[in-house]
């Protein structure tokens, strides 16, 4: 699994933790703050983050996640602002 921090984490098959478990106990970032309060799926979030290392890759200008998650229609403006509020209390 890869966390939204670009970390690797791995367990034990048989003590395998869900997604949301990994989300908030190793990645309080941007993608985890929108799953966490609802706003986007996991899946949503791995998709955009997809998008992000190919924009990366082919030499595109780089997007933030929550750029490329409101260009796609995953979330609002008025989300993204409430998740970056979110993100500011942690920092």
């Amino acid at each position: 699994m890869i966390c939204f921090t670009g970390e690797a984490y791995m367990v034990h098959p048989k003590r395998r933790k869900s997604d949301a478990t990994v989300i908030e106990d190793h990645c309080r970032r941007f993608g985890a703050i929108a799953v966490q309060k609802g706003f986007v799926s996991f899946e949503e979030i791995k998709a955009a983050m997809a998008e992000q290392i190919d924009d990366d890759i082919n030499g595109r200008e780089h997007r933030l996640l929550g750029t490329i998650l409101y260009d796609n229609g995953f979330i609002t403006e008025n989300q993204v602002d409430k998740v970056l509020q979110e993100l500011a209390k942690i920092l």
